[in-house]
């Protein structure tokens, strides 16, 4: 079983159980926790948890779960077209929280007088990939379209 979330993590911890149990022997759910860590490289439960809660869960639509952390990811930001590398990804409620570092800076205001290039933006997205702050004419600020490991 690949461990991708907490929710793998826990659902391995009870397969364990079960085995013991199989076996006549009783398994806490926190030594099947402990020892769930540990498999996975982990020095304690709190540890491995820890680490799957700064990787996004998988929803439905949009794959959070491919959002990985150096993972190069094509959007628009701002209605600006991008491409770069995603340097932070959590789960924040129902969306996730990401911080994406640009190949090339993108302006973010349509002023033909005024600039504001960006090569560091962060934002929340949605299980459909979009955040749900707009610009004035609708426009989602952020949108990932694509995800390449």
């Amino acid at each position: 079983m690949t461990i991708r979330t907490i929710a793998d993590a826990k659902k391995r911890a009870a397969a364990l159980r079960e085995a013991a149990l199989a076996k006549g022997q009783a398994l806490s759910q926190g030594k099947a926790l402990e020892t769930v860590a540990k498999e996975e490289g982990a020095r304690d439960w709190n540890t491995l948890r820890a680490r799957l809660a700064s990787v996004p869960a998988s929803g439905d639509g949009f794959d959070g779960a491919a959002l990985t952390i150096g993972g190069e990811v094509e959007g628009r930001y701002m209605n600006q077209p991008f491409t770069g590398r995603l340097v932070d990804a959590a789960s924040e409620g129902q969306g996730f929280r990401v911080a994406i570092h640009l190949d090339q800076a993108v302006d973010t205001v349509t002023f033909a007088s005024f600039s504001n290039l960006r090569r560091r933006i962060r934002g929340v997205i949605g299980k459909d990939g979009r955040s749900a702050e707009r610009t004035s004419d609708g426009v989602p600020h952020l949108v990932i379209s694509k995800i390449r490991k």
